[in-house]
C-alpha cells in the first residue's frame, strides 16, 4: 500500500491511509488523515466523532480524554450526555451496560501464564490444570474511550450504541457461584464504567472472601479511582493487565483515537503499590508496532521492575485494519528480542498460532 503522505509502498492500513514514519515524522501533514479515519469509524455506530471540548462544556474527570461536554453533546465514550446543564450519566454503580459468561479456567487470559501460586494463595500449583471444574467469571464492558481502528472487539460499540444490555448489580453478583473462582472485567473497556465495578468488586468480595478479581485496560481512567480498584484487585491476588499499544503519542492518538499519556502514569503509580501483580502487553501490529516501539515501553516498564510480565501478542487482522498481514514470525522474534534487550526478565510471545 503506497502512504498518501510520503507516496512509498508500505505496510499500512488502506483505511488510515498513512505509514508510521508519516505519523511520527510528518504529524502536520498526517493529523488531517487520521481525524478523517476516526471520524468515519464513529458515525456509523452514532458515537461522538472526537473528544469534546466544547467551551464552558460540563467536565468529566472519569479518564484522561477529560471530555467537556456542551449542551445536547455526548462524552467520547458514550454513556454521558449535558441535557439541561447537567452531565447524565447512562449507567451508575447499580447498572452497567455489559455481557457476561463462564470462562473455564484455564483461560486464554493476557496474564494466564503468570497467574500461578506466587499470586494465587489458594493455589500450590501453576493455574495451567490447577483448577479445572472451576469458571472465570467474564464481564465484557459495552463501552470504551478509545476508538482503536484496529479493535478486536470492535462488536462493543454496537452495545454502546444502543445502551443495551443493561445489568444491574444484583443480577451480575448473582452470577457468583461456587464454581466461580474469578472474576475479570474487559471490553471495550472497564474505564468508562468503573463506578459500577468497583461497587460490584466491594459487595463481591463480600459474598465470596477468596474470589479474585482482575482487569484488562487501556490504563486512562481517573488515577484515584484506578488506585481504589486496584487495591481491591491486589488484596484479593487478582492482576491489573495494562495493553501499553503505543509508546509514541501521535501513533496512539493516530490508531487508537486518543493519548495514552495517562496510562504509563498509572502503570507506574499502580507499581508503587504491587508491581508483582501488573501484567503488560502490546499487540503487534504489522506497519505500526515494531521492535523500536516495543523497545521503548519494555524499557519504560524495566526502569520500574524488570520482573513485570510482558506479553507480546499477534495480531489479526480486524475492524478498519483488516487488510493487514498478521504478525510474523520474524516481527515476533525481533520485539521478543527487543523487549529482552530493555532489561524486562518476563517476556513471553501470546497467540503464537496466528503467527505467518
Amino acid at each position: 500500500m503506497v502512504c498518501k503522505i510520503c507516496k512509498k509502498g508500505k505496510i499500512l492500513a488502506k483505511f488510515l491511509g498513512v505509514c508510521k514514519d508519516c505519523i511520527l515524522e510528518r504529524w502536520e501533514e498526517a493529523k488531517n488523515f487520521v481525524e478523517i479515519a476516526h471520524q468515519k469509524s464513529r458515525k456509523e455506530f452514532s458515537l461522538p466523532e472526537k473528544v469534546p471540548k466544547t467551551k464552558n462544556g460540563i467536565k468529566c474527570n472519569l479518564c484522561s480524554n477529560e471530555c467537556q461536554i456542551g449542551e445536547g453533546e455526548f462524552g467520547f465514550c458514550g454513556l454521558r450526555k449535558n441535557e439541561n446543564g447537567k452531565l447524565i450519566s447512562f449507567i451508575s454503580r447499580e447498572k452497567a451496560i455489559l455481557e457476561y459468561y463462564y470462562d473455564p479456567i484455564p483461560t486464554n487470559c493476557v496474564a494466564a501464564p503468570w497467574c500461578k501460586s506466587e499470586t494465587l494463595s489458594v493455589l500450590k500449583a501453576p493455574l495451567s490444570g490447577a483448577k479445572e471444574g472451576y469458571f472465570n467469571l467474564a464481564v465484557f464492558m459495552g463501552a470504551c474511550n478509545f476508538n482503536c481502528l484496529f479493535c478486536q472487539n470492535w462488536h462493543f460499540k454496537f452495545l454502546t450504541r444502543n445502551l443495551s444490555p443493561m445489568v444491574s448489580i444484583e443480577e451480575l453478583l448473582k452470577a457468583i457461584n461456587e464454581k466461580v473462582h474469578c472474576v475479570c472485567f474487559f471490553g471495550g473497556d472497564p474505564g468508562p464504567q468503573l463506578p459500577f465495578i468497583i461497587e460490584f468488586s466491594k459487595r463481591a468480595r463480600k459474598i465470596k472472601k477468596d474470589l479474585r478479581i482482575c482487569l484488562e485496560t487501556n490504563g486512562i481512567e481517573n488515577k484515584k479511582m484506578l488506585e481504589e480498584i486496584a487495591k481491591i484487585s491486589f488484596e484479593s491476588n487478582g492482576i491489573i493487565k495494562f495493553d501499553l499499544k503505543f509508546f509514541d503519542e501521535k501513533l496512539s492518538i493516530a490508531i487508537s483515537g486518543v493519548s495514552n499519556k495517562r496510562a504509563f502514569e498509572n502503570f507506574e503509580n499502580l507499581a508503587k503499590i504491587d508491581s508483582k501483580k501488573l501484567v503488560a502487553s502490546t499487540l503487534l501490529i504489522p506497519g505500526y508496532v515494531d521492535e523500536e516501539q516495543v523497545f521503548k515501553i519494555a524499557k519504560f516498564i524495566s526502569s520500574i521492575d524488570p520482573q513485570i510480565p510482558y506479553n507480546l501478542l499477534a495480531f489479526y487482522p480486524c475492524f478498519k485494519f483488516s487488510d493487514l498481514p498478521t504478525t510474523s514470525f520474524d516481527q515476533a522474534q525481533a520485539c521478543f528480542e527487543s523487549a529482552k534487550k530493555a532489561g524486562l526478565k518476563n517476556v513471553r510471545i501470546g497467540n503464537v498460532h496466528l503467527l505467518s
